[in-house]
């Protein structure tokens, strides 16, 4: 959404690098002055937010590379100096494992939040993209990070992921021998993970970069869904959502530096306390709480598809669990945006939500475990799940986008602000 730059360099200076950089004045068309739909509630405060994360991740890994060990002998060890010798290093070192979880729920929030309001359709695919790649940057980066201290859950989850590349077929022996670093998880894994762990935030920030530029091209959606078509329809960014955005921002930092302050460790797991022995392996495999829904699709496929074995369905599920993101652009039909217009898709939306927490619940939980008492064994609740989750991308949405009637929407941004709502043109 392009819109005339109102930035008037006044110094010398600024007039001298205005005529040769005009970063000034990039930084005030895109966070000061860019026109912003002026009907965005708090739900959209979360792309802030999860940069505020990504700043306090690298910040806090950086200090932590200068004092953690990449070697199978003294990696536990030196996770414990750093907590126990490092100055503040129990603050940084806990800010650090707390924030990839929070991170993590910002980025869920943010993505239910894409998926509600369809902020993924045209023209915005390219954002949906970016932001569906820096989501699985995040993923790759989380799970190495989760690798470095050498604890046993440490140990035995890149021992479980790493063979589960293993079975995809032609290149995944090759992918698992080059993350090995040999024939088995061990001290070159280590410095692997260590390496790409440090590497990849760096990446995550460029694609950001990406991202922001992918969003100002087109604007920002809104809650209604309905285009910018006037003046009265925006509010400069600064500063209306600049105010609204430190507030949530602040706010989250709250409830952050209560679990950093009191609960450092409650997001853990215990035998990630227990440095890593191969000759040992814990009674219950488990990846943190963010990887559970994905885990769950993972043990769901218990049975073979014709050449593809039950292990390689898994991983391939697993996998096109997050694929089939890229394409949602073009899966869903409806030329309405936002669900608070698309009655029929809002209820089948709910379920989807609900289908994901339970498919986090299962992947915490043994296959074989009766769910709450009843004869249902939790491996049967995933594969229910499993298929109500692809069923919502590949079967509900494209159906629903040809049969389902939208409510009107509003005229205009601006008409429902102000509660004048005649129906936008289709």
């Amino acid at each position: 959404m392009s819109h005339q730059s109102t930035y008037e360099p006044k110094t010398g200076i600024e007039k001298w690098l205005d005529a040769r950089l005009p970063i000034v004045r990039l930084g005030w068309d895109s966070f000061v002055d860019f026109p912003t739909p002026r009907n965005l509630n708090y739900w959209y405060t979360f792309g802030g937010i999860l940069a505020v994360f990504l700043v306090i991740q690298i910040l806090t890994g950086v200090v932590l590379a200068m004092h953690y060990v990449p070697h199978i002998d003294y990696a536990f060890d030196s996770v414990e100096r750093i907590r126990r010798d490092v100055n503040y290093g129990w603050l940084i070192q806990a800010m650090h494992a707390n924030g990839a979880s929070f991170f993590f729920v910002a980025v869920y929030l943010h993505m239910f939040r894409g998926l509600y309001y369809g902020s993924y359709k045209a023209p915005r695919e390219m954002l949906w993209i970016i932001g569906v790649v820096i989501y699985l940057l995040m993923m790759a980066a989380a799970f190495m990070g989760y690798v470095l201290p050498w604890g046993q859950m440490s140990y035995w989850g890149a021992m479980v992921i790493t063979n589960l590349v293993g079975a995809l077929p032609v290149v995944g022996e090759g992918i698992r021998e080059w993350l090995w670093g040999g024939f088995s998880v061990g001290n070159a894994t280590l410095n692997r993970f260590f390496s790409l762990h440090y590497l990849i935030p760096f990446l995550i920030a460029g694609l950001v970069i990406l991202h922001i530029w992918a969003l100002h091209v087109p604007g920002n959606n809104n809650p209604t869904g309905v285009e910018v078509k006037g003046k009265g329809d925006t509010l400069p960014f600064h500063p209306y959502y600049t105010v609204k955005d430190g507030f949530a921002i602040v706010a989250f930092l709250m409830i952050f530096a209560a679990f950093v302050f009191y609960l450092p460790n409650a997001l853990g797991h215990a035998d990630n306390f227990i440095e890593a022995n191969p000759l040992a392996t814990p009674a219950h495999i488990v990846p943190e709480w963010y990887f559970l829904p994905f885990y769950a699709i993972l043990r769901a496929v218990t049975f073979d598809i014709g050449p593809i074995s039950a292990k390689l369905g898994g991983v391939l599920a697993m996998f096109g669990a997050i694929g089939v993101l890229f394409v949602l652009p073009w899966l869903d039909g409806s030329k309405v945006k936002s669900m608070r217009y698309r009655p029929v898709a809002k209820w089948f939306f709910l379920i989807f939500v609900i289908a994901c927490f339970g498919l986090g619940w299962c992947g915490a939980e043994l296959p074989d475990n009766q769910v709450l008492g009843t004869p249902l064994q939790f491996v049967t609740l995933s594969q229910i799940l499993t298929a109500y989750y692809f069923a919502y991308f590949l079967v509900i949405l494209p159906v629903l986008g040809f049969i389902e009637k939208p409510k009107e929407r509003p005229a205009s941004i601006e008409a429902s602000v102000l509660g004048d709502q005649p129906a936008a043109a289709q």
